[in-house]
């Protein structure tokens, strides 16, 4: 990801590196440059805002001798800018709990939820644990039978709802069937919507209350742009969420969503 945005910058300080030396007049020109290639790659408004006034901000405040390239200052800022925006810090899962720990995994449909919930476990079990999956989506018709079979290639264990099961009655078998079997962590997934609504809510509620989670992870498509800020304050706002993943980055060249959703 960030192809698109990169080749853009790439071509603002190109074109900037043929100057001797800047002055206030070709400051506004490469941060309108930049304003305008950030908001191409679909990020969000505010987040693209806050970037150029930081940009500007830092600019104004150094000497751009003539001795040094102006575009590798310029340059130099807006990398600080963009990795203060994406978040320099590296955090790990928090799992210590009193009891076994909970994952929860969320979002709307067609974001990866349920291979992402797979792909975790798999990380996890690298890493020494012995994870648990339970199969909370009980909508989609081929979430339980995905989730099974990813198991099954992965080697890990997945608690599969009963008939007329509803998702809090699954949550709460599934953590039962952890502890019998020695799960050292759970991983839920849970249903999505194409959209969200208030009975997609009201059922995560219901799982986060019984689940108890350690972490809570939205799933997003990164393809989604601008899109992903708003279902990310939905969510954030209803249910509340430790972290983000964010899917089909590769076939995101833009990359606006992962610089808005952290925003």
């Amino acid at each position: 990801m960030f192809e698109s945005v990169s080749t853009k910058l790439n071509d603002i300080f190109f074109k900037l590196g043929k100057s001797g030396t800047l002055n206030e007049k070709d400051i506004e020109k490469v941060l309108r440059d930049i304003r305008i290639a950030l908001l191409e790659a679909d990020v969000g408004f505010k987040v693209v805002k806050h970037i150029t006034e930081n940009i500007k901000e830092k600019s104004s405040s150094v000497e751009l001798k003539s001795s040094v390239s102006p575009s590798q200052i310029i340059l130099k800022i807006t990398l600080e800018a963009l990795t203060s925006a994406l978040g320099s810090k590296v955090s790990e899962l928090q799992l210590k709990s009193e009891s076994i720990p909970v994952i929860l995994l969320v979002g709307l449909n067609g974001s990866g939820k349920t291979t992402t919930t797979a792909k975790l476990a798999l990380h996890l079990k690298n890493d020494g644990y012995a994870p648990i999956l339970v199969a909370a989506d009980i909508h989609r018709l081929a979430a339980v039978e995905q989730l099974n079979i990813l198991g099954d290639s992965l080697g890990i264990k997945v608690y599969s709802p009963k008939q007329g099961n509803s998702a809090g009655q699954v949550v709460n078998d599934g953590l039962k069937y952890a502890a019998e079997n020695d799960a050292t962590c759970i991983l839920i997934d849970t249903a999505g919507r194409f959209q969200i609504d208030d009975e997609l809510m009201k059922e995560l509620k219901e799982i986060y209350d019984i689940a108890n989670p350690v972490e809570t992870l939205l799933v997003l498509d990164s393809m989604a742009g601008q899109d992903a800020v708003n279902v990310a304050e939905k969510f954030a706002n209803d249910i509340g969420f430790t972290g983000i993943i964010l899917t089909k980055v590769v076939g995101d060249a833009r990359g606006g969503a992962a610089l808005s959703v952290v925003y």
